[in-house]
C-alpha cells in the first residue's frame, strides 16, 4: 500500500555509537528536512547487517544498544526512528526494492546517502543507480558531504585500552552504560561506599577495568558518582566481572531501577590491595579526586 504522506527526509544505517561521523550525516538530514519543511527519519536495524550478510560467528560488542542508539538519535534532533529486523530476506532485497519500501511504508520523499555508502543486495550499485531508482519512485536522492574517517573499531580499541578521553573525543559525547540495578555482594556499604550493581545488555562493550568518574541519570535526575569495573581482587569474593557505581550523597533503595551512566574520566586501573583497610583508604582518595573532577 502506497503511503500518501510521503513527507520525510531519511537516511539509513546501523549507526553503532552514533559517533561524530554519524552526527555529521544527521546534521545534513536535519538541514534538508528543515529546508523542505519535512520531518526527519532514521531507518536503522537491531542486528549488525554485516553479520547477517557474512554469517560471522565472532561475538560483536556494540558501542550502543538499540535503546542507547535511539536515545542519541533523539538527542541529535531526529523526529522519527524506525528500527528494522535485518533478516536474510531483507539482505537479499535489491536497492530498488528497499527504496520502494522506504517510500511506500515510511513515507520517504528524500533520502540522504552517507558518503560512499552502499545498500541493497547488489553492492556494485552506487549513488548514480540510487538517483535513477529515486526518480522512478518519487524519492530525491542526495549525497552527504564527506567527514574525516571515524572508525568504530578504533573507538572500541580505545575503550578496551582504558583511554576513555580519546574515545569520548571521537564519539563526540561521553560513553554510556545503562541497565538495571540488581543484587550484588552487599560489601560496599560495610566500607562506607554502598554501590548499585548494574546489569547491562550482554552485547554492550564494557570499557577496561578500573575506576571512573561518572554522571548518573536516575528517574530523569543527574547525580555524581564513582564507578568501578572489574572483579574486586582485594575482596576475592568472585571472578565475575561487575559494574558497580557509588552515587555520592545518595541513600535511596534503587533495586530494579534503570540507570544511565555517562563516563567522564578513568582515574586508575583496578588494583589488588594488601588489605580491606588499604582498599578503604584508596576509595576515600578516589572519591575526593572524582568529586574534584566532577566539580563538587
Amino acid at each position: 500500500m502506497v503511503n500518501d504522506q510521503c513527507n520525510k527526509v531519511a537516511t539509513i544505517g546501523f549507526f553503532d555509537g552514533v559517533h561524530r561521523g554519524h552526527q555529521h550525516l544527521l546534521r545534513q538530514v536535519l538541514e534538508v528536512a528543515h529546508q523542505r519543511h519535512m520531518a526527519s527519519l532514521v531507518v536503522t536495524f537491531f542486528q549488525q547487517p554485516r553479520h547477517v550478510v557474512t554469517h560471522e560467528t565472532d561475538r560483536f560488542f556494540l558501542l550502543t544498544t538499540t535503546n542507547e542508539k535511539l536515545h542519541l538519535l533523539q538527542q541529535a534532533g531526529i523526529d522519527h526512528c524506525e528500527v528494522m529486523e535485518f533478516t536474510p530476506e531483507l539482505a537479499l532485497m535489491t536497492a530498488h526494492d528497499f527504496m520502494q519500501l522506504l517510500h511506500d511504508k515510511y513515507g520517504v520523499s528524500a533520502l540522504v546517502i552517507g558518503y560512499d555508502h552502499r545498500f541493497g543486495h547488489n553492492r556494485s550499485e552506487g549513488f548514480d543507480d540510487y538517483v535513477r531508482y529515486g526518480k522512478q519512485l518519487g524519492i530525491e536522492v542526495l549525497q552527504a558531504t564527506q567527514f574525516p574517517a571515524v572508525s568504530s573499531t578504533k573507538i572500541r580499541e580505545l575503550l578496551l585500552e582504558g583511554d576513555l578521553e580519546a574515545a569520548n573525543q571521537i564519539l563526540g559525547y561521553r560513553y554510556m552504560l545503562e541497565g538495571q540495578v540488581v543484587n550484588g555482594f552487599h560489601i560496599g556499604h560495610t566500607m562506607g561506599f554502598p554501590t548499585a550493581n548494574l546489569q547491562v545488555a550482554p552485547e554492550k562493550l564494557i570499557p577496561a577495568d578500573g575506576v571512573y568518574a561518572v554522571m548518573v541519570e536516575l528517574d530523569g535526575e543527574q547525580h555524581q558518582g564513582m564507578l568501578n569495573i572489574g572483579t574486586r581482587p582485594t575482596l576475592a569474593n568472585s571472578d565475575e566481572r561487575s559494574i558497580e557505581v557509588h552515587i555520592f550523597d545518595f541513600h535511596d533503595n534503587i533495586y530494579d531501577k534503570e540507570l544511565r551512566l555517562s563516563l567522564v574520566k578513568r582515574t586508575r586501573g583496578e588494583v589488588k590491595f594488601a588489605s580491606k583497610e588499604q582498599l578503604i583508604l584508596q576509595l576515600q582518595q578516589d572519591a575526593a579526586e572524582i568529586k574534584t573532577i566532577l566539580g563538587s
